[in-house]
This record gives C-alpha cells, sequence and structure tokens, in this order.
C-alpha cells in the first residue's frame, strides 16, 4: 500500500460557518471547492475536507467522537491567535507529555494542538 495522501472529511449542518473558519480563522489554504464541498491543505499529504451534509450521503455527526490533531510550531502563537478570533481556546496544558490545547469549530469537532515538548509552557 502506497498511501499519498490523507484526508479526514468533516460532513456538516453548519457548512457555510465551518467553512469560514477553516478558510478565514486558520488561514488554511484551498486545494478545492464547489457549491457543497471544500477541500484545505494541511500540508503537502494532508487534507481536512468540510462537506455539507445536506447535499452529501453521510450525515453529520454534531462533532460528536471526532478530534482533529494537529501538531504546530508554535503553540503559544497559535492559542494567542484563536483567542483573539474569540474561538474561546482551553488552557495549554500537558497532554500525552506534550503541551496542547483544544478548541471547536462552529458544527462542534474537536481540534486539538499540540506542540513537541521542547519548552516550558504556562
Amino acid at each position: 500500500m502506497d498511501i499519498r495522501t490523507a484526508n479526514t472529511l468533516l460532513y456538516c449542518t453548519r457548512w457555510k460557518e465551518t467553512v469560514e473558519f477553516y478558510r478565514t480563522v486558520l488561514k488554511l489554504p484551498v486545494c478545492f471547492s464547489n457549491e457543497w464541498f471544500v477541500e484545505f491543505m494541511l500540508n503537502d499529504s494532508s487534507r481536512l475536507s468540510v462537506a455539507d451534509d445536506s447535499r452529501a450521503s453521510v450525515k453529520s455527526g454534531g462533532g460528536r467522537g471526532i478530534t482533529v490533531s494537529l501538531h504546530v510550531d508554535d503553540l503559544e502563537a497559535v492559542h494567542g491567535h484563536l483567542r483573539e478570533a474569540g474561538c474561546n481556546p482551553s488552557p495549554i496544558k500537558p497532554v500525552w507529555g506534550s503541551p496542547a490545547f483544544t478548541v471547536l469549530d462552529p458544527e462542534g469537532h474537536r481540534l486539538e494542538f499540540w506542540e513537541k515538548q521542547n519548552r516550558r509552557f504556562s
């Protein structure tokens, strides 16, 4: 098996708001979009897509049972950006030995941002 890219699809009832969150708050580049589906680039081999569940065969789980875990270089900067954007991120605390925090997208999907433990955090 030779997997070239991975894509996580999030099905949403609040599709427009969720797309805007990933596009304008997280500032993820768009790889593909149409009237009901947007694929965002996380890095060269990872994608995150948002689909309008009213147009898809799979329905939204309302954010239940999903955590998208994202390793970032500067956790405090991401936390500050999301706080300033009014996203109400959780406090930074250790998770599995590394500093991390969570935030919910407009659909209720849980996003976990973490940084490799290489410095002290508050």
